[in-house]
């Protein structure tokens, strides 16, 4: 090393710690648990074993016996990466298997898988839009939406959370314009756990001459027959331009997904940076999440299982005097208002044997923290009414429920 180059880089390093200093004097740092195990329902953090109601995990796939041999045997037969990225020599038969069953699967012309969720939306959305074009987003849209969005350098216009007749007046006002439009929306806003109105999104996007596009990732494997998605569960196949799943959460696995028409599809396979200039899944994650969708395909029982699990602990918190806010999945907001009594809440918490984290601002507005609670298939009545005992005794003495 050069004389006092050392000394010029920490100079220009010098905002870090500011940084982090700020984030832990508003409270705002991020204490990262480290899970010593597979995950399920109960969890083990520092050596203690913890009821687990933070994790996406929707259908418990993610410690599946049949996922897990599934995983193994693709090793054994493709190795453990795939070598290259897909659109050079890094495309294996088991990524292809996994896109035909995938679109059969989400009754779509075709599919294209990305490594995650959040990379399938930075590939899609700078393909569908410009610089010259404009995209409609609703306010409460994913991150992975937003940084898809400003990547495309379109135009983005942004409305109420859920407004129609927002929308509808932005689409007026831009009737005349030229270019692409895109409405974009999630399909379950990850916070509050209630919908999207695709129906009226369709409505509005083929009386504008819009695309239509839905990040459907806390949908896939919970909304629709089977799981489908929320696309299914409003009956719009053939109405809704793309789809953007993810293979992460109720999956059990890792990766993401776009589906539409196979023009598209293969439009992305040229013009999609994640699918072009990063290596894909590897072949144990693909195989994966193909025997995920053969389970799903084969039956509805853990689908019907977490709902069973999110109505019966949602009930009874609403019973216990909680504020469970808007949600209409099993996605659970346990509202608490206060960021520091989110926080303190949620120590509480730990302290009693439940991994639940807080949320507060930037992640959600100020006045606007909470518990968010995440229920699974695997979840048993027994750890559910654990929770709903710690639950409620901590919100009397701590003044947080009504009763």
């Amino acid at each position: 090393m050069v004389k006092g180059e050392d000394t010029v880089s920490k100079k220009a390093l010098s905002f870090v710690d500011a940084e982090l200093a700020g984030l832990h004097e508003q409270n705002l740092y991020n204490n990262i648990r480290t899970l010593e195990g597979e995950q399920g329902a109960w969890v083990v953090i520092a050596g203690r074993r913890m009821l687990n109601l933070c994790s996406n995990n929707y259908l418990g796939l993610a410690a599946n016996t049949r996922l897990k041999e599934a995983a193994k045997q693709a090793i054994d037969d493709f190795g453990v990466g795939p070598g290259a990225v897909r659109s050079i020599a890094g495309t294996m038969s088991i990524h292809t298997q996994l896109e035909r069953e995938l679109a059969r699967f989400k009754k779509a012309e075709a599919t294209l898988v990305f490594q995650s969720g959040f990379n399938a939306n930075l590939g899609v959305i700078p393909v569908l839009v410009g610089r010259d074009d404009v995209i409609y987003s609703d306010e409460l849209n994913h991150a992975s939406i937003i940084d898809g969005c400003r990547l495309s350098r379109a135009e983005i216009k942004a409305h109420p959370h859920l407004d129609m007749k927002a929308l509808e007046e932005l689409l007026k006002a831009d009737a005349a314009r030229p270019g692409r439009k895109l409405i974009i929306t999630d399909g379950v806003f990850s916070m509050d756990g209630d919908l999207g109105n695709l129906p009226a999104v369709a409505d509005l996007a083929e009386k504008y001459g819009c695309v239509s596009m839905v990040d459907d990732a806390h949908g896939e494997g919970v909304l629709g027959s089977h799981g489908r998605g929320i696309v299914d569960h409003y009956g719009l196949h053939g109405r809704f331009d793309v789809e953007v799943g993810t293979l992460s959460k109720a999956f059990g696995c890792v990766g993401g997904f776009v589906a539409g028409p196979a023009n598209l599809i293969d439009l992305l396979r040229q013009r999609g940076r994640p699918f072009l200039f990063s290596s894909s899944l590897t072949p144990s994650e693909a195989a994966a999440n193909l025997e995920a969708v053969h389970i799903l395909e084969a039956s509805d029982k853990l689908v019907v299982q977490l709902w069973e699990n999110a109505r019966y602990f949602q009930g009874a918190m609403r019973e216990l005097g909680f504020d469970t806010g808007r949600t209409q999945t099993p996605i659970t907001p346990v509202m608490i208002g206060d960021a520091g009594k989110a926080r303190d809440f949620a120590k509480a918490l730990q302290e009693a044997g439940i991994f639940a984290m807080a949320i507060g601002f930037p992640t959600v507005a100020k006045g606007r923290a909470r518990i968010r609670v995440m229920i699974s298939a695997a979840h048993s009545r027994a750890d559910l009414d654990f929770a709903l005992g710690v639950f409620g005794r901590l919100g009397r003495e701590m003044g947080i429920s009504r009763r």
